[in-house]
């Protein structure tokens, strides 16, 4: 038999299985228009069904061999789904297919959901591309070349909308185009501006992996825990804070950005270092508000200023190291009449939302220059509302969407 059979029937067993589920929901709605009584529940007798098949009682060397295959074979989308499918079928596939897939950093592509936390590949960056839509302050971002090129066939990686408030701006970020609640499990973190948008602030829905960082990343919890379900994230971290360099005299040039990453460590990008990867999204219980940490000499673990952002007091002495990111310097083309970076033909519409970051460290922080002279992410325009978004290792696919959000909100003290 070949893998193609095997994936389709693969396919056609989980759809007979989400049939199975819908009839025995529907059956318990009309069970309740009746009279009250007790009847065995449906659905954990399909799951039976499911394990006692013959795919769950493969062999595990048969099945290492068959899903690595696949895996192999299957290396964009939308072929990746198989992929996907493979860890849908029953408990010891997905334990094994979560073994055989490796994350962006050592393979360069995307499969999980979590894969969209972690840490780009080191060589070669993860091409995708923004499609904005104004009606609605929608962003979505697409793992492909450009929707020229991809067509039909791009995959949704993440999508924000764009929430205006008196004193701020929000882009919350989710997995899905048509849920933005935060009391939903799609809700993956959330993206915040000061009054003159200038100083943001990106909130992660988990802490991160690194417990150290973690103690100085936690910006706050929701009060009103008890009306989110257990399964939601019960509070926002400070993962990085993105500042834009005034401009009140409108000198020429560019917008000038810097990015803090509090939960990457310098570490990251010297020679030996790696990045902070998660290997699932953190579940946490249902739990009451607590106030702030506070440190041992009664100062509090975050300042708030004037602009309503909260930054760590370590990040601002500079004495816990986390990686910062800066504007790549342009150049002033003569014949042109404007600045220009090489984009290397992803980019081809002029424009003040365009940039490239590269890290930034000091001589003491043991950076190779070569590794300061990569761009880490490059963002520009290709047409109306179509942005290109590239990025690599250190960055996530999250952060690297919600750095680029930025750029959108209206920044009139900066240009």
């Amino acid at each position: 038999m070949s893998f193609k059979s095997i994936v389709r029937e693969l396919r056609e067993m989980k759809d007979g299985i989400g049939n199975m589920s819908k009839r025995g929901t529907n059956g318990k709605h009309m069970r309740s228009r009746g009279r009250s009584h007790i009847a065995p529940e449906r659905f954990p007798s399909s799951l039976a069904i499911v394990q006692q098949s013959r795919w769950a009682n493969l062999p595990p060397e048969l099945l290492l061999d068959i899903i690595q295959r696949v895996e192999a074979s299957e290396t964009a989308w939308p072929a990746r789904r198989d992929v996907v499918a493979c860890a849908a079928v029953c408990r010891s596939w997905r334990e094994i297919t979560k073994e055989v897939v490796k994350t962006p950093e050592q393979s360069g592509w995307l499969t999980f959901p979590i894969s969209l936390k972690q840490p780009g590949p080191r060589e070669l960056p993860i091409q995708c591309f923004i499609k904005r839509e104004r009606a609605t302050s929608t962003y979505r971002l697409y793992l492909g070349l450009s929707p020229a090129l991809s067509g039909d066939v791009s995959k949704l990686l993440l999508a924000a909308r764009k929430i205006r408030r008196a004193t701020s701006t929000d882009f919350v970020i989710s997995l899905v185009a048509d849920d933005f609640s935060r009391a939903s499990n799609t809700y993956v973190g959330k993206l915040r501006s000061n009054f003159l948008g200038t100083k943001f602030t990106i909130y992660d829905s988990q802490p991160s992996c690194n417990p150290a960082i973690d103690s100085n990343c936690r910006s706050h919890r929701r009060i009103h825990s008890k009306q989110v379900s257990p399964r939601v994230p019960a509070g926002n971290y400070n993962v990085a804070t993105i500042s834009y360099e005034l401009n009140v005299l409108r000198t020429r040039g560019p917008r000038r950005m810097q990015c803090t990453m509090h939960s990457i460590p310098v570490s990251a990008i010297q020679e030996g270092g790696t990045a902070p990867t998660p290997m699932e999204f953190t579940k946490y219980p249902d739990e009451q508000f607590s106030p702030l940490p506070v440190s041992k000499g009664n100062k509090p673990l975050f300042e708030f200023s004037s602009t309503g952002l909260a930054e760590p007091l370590e990040a601002i002495h500079g004495t816990s190291g986390p990686m910062v990111l800066k504007n790549k310097a342009p150049r002033w083309h003569e014949q042109l009449q404007c600045w220009c970076l090489n984009f290397k033909g992803r980019v081809t519409v002029a424009s003040v939302k365009n940039f490239q970051l590269v890290a930034a460290a000091d001589p003491c922080q043991n950076v190779s220059a070569a590794e300061q002279e990569k761009v880490i992410l490059q963002f520009g325009k290709i047409g109306k509302d179509i942005f290109t978004m590239d990025y690599r290792y250190p960055l996530s696919a999250f952060q690297a969407f919600a750095i680029c959000l930025s750029s959108f909100d209206t920044k009139p003290a900066c240009e």
